[in-house]
């Protein structure tokens, strides 16, 4: 990678940690998707997303109680002992370049539809967190887990719409659901990951340092001028384009 590259990709880091977390979400597609447009091998895009994912999901979960909310636990617990054996194999497990590039570009699509035609459900305060059948919870996260150690991501964007999908819980709800799960999932996968290669990039200290300073701006500045709405839409138009790049080249 040229100097040039390092420096490039660290603002779009920056610009992606600001964004994600200015509307409550951990930012794993959107490292990937400034990854991709720099073009960085698949073997350093995966540990690279999942050590951000930990580092702003651990923010998130800790900004969640500290508003002296709660974390759902009881709900919690079945999607996690699904998804933390699952995201540990997943992580370990080194897809071929090309299958990598197949998964995440369907991944980043599928997230970049969701931000752009936001279901009504989805912008919906909701009730309150239900209980999680243990088996249905067992399965889903299992499914998540193995996704998101396979590619990098928190698992956030598919467990979303799936505790809304199946009235597990509200749309504010499952944002308090969703944080921890990805900090979970993510250090699972990570720690599959190093079984695995037993290395991490070196220049990933640079990228924890975009990220905390976009993830604190982004915490700071909220919506303050820019509606949620605005952001989301913005957002799945560049993970529009980093699909693209994904599945076309």
């Amino acid at each position: 990678m040229t100097e040039f590259e390092l420096a490039a990709l660290c603002v779009l880091i920056f610009a992606a940690a600001t964004l994600y977390t200015s509307v409550g979400h951990a930012g794993a597609s959107g490292y990937i998707a400034a990854m991709a447009i720099v073009g960085l091998p698949s073997d350093v895009m995966k540990p690279t997303a999942l050590t951000l994912n930990i580092l702003v999901a651990g923010l998130a979960t800790a900004r969640w109680t500290d508003y002296g909310r709660s974390l759902a636990w009881k709900a919690l617990l079945p999607l996690i002992a699904g998804s933390i054996p699952a995201a540990f194999f997943g992580g370990a497990y080194q897809l071929s370049a090309e299958h990598y590039r197949l998964l995440v570009g369907l991944i980043l699509l599928a997230a970049a539809l969701r931000f752009i035609w936001q279901p009504k459900s989805e912008t919906d305060a909701g009730a309150i967190v239900t209980r999680v059948p243990w088996l249905a919870g067992l399965l889903t996260g299992a499914v998540v887990g193995l996704l998101s150690g396979l590619t990098g991501t928190g698992g956030g964007i598919f467990l979303t719409p799936m505790l809304l999908l199946f009235g597990w819980a509200g749309a504010r709800q499952a944002s308090g659901l969703t944080a921890p799960f990805i900090l979970l999932n993510s250090i699972a996968a990570l720690a599959g990951n190093y079984t695995a290669i037993r290395q991490l990039p070196g220049e990933l200290p640079l990228f924890v340092a975009a990220a905390i300073a976009g993830a604190v701006l982004g915490t700071q500045i909220g919506t303050r001028w820019i509606s949620t709405q605005t952001l989301q839409r913005l957002l799945g138009v560049v993970l529009l384009i980093a699909a693209g790049k994904f599945l076309l080249t």
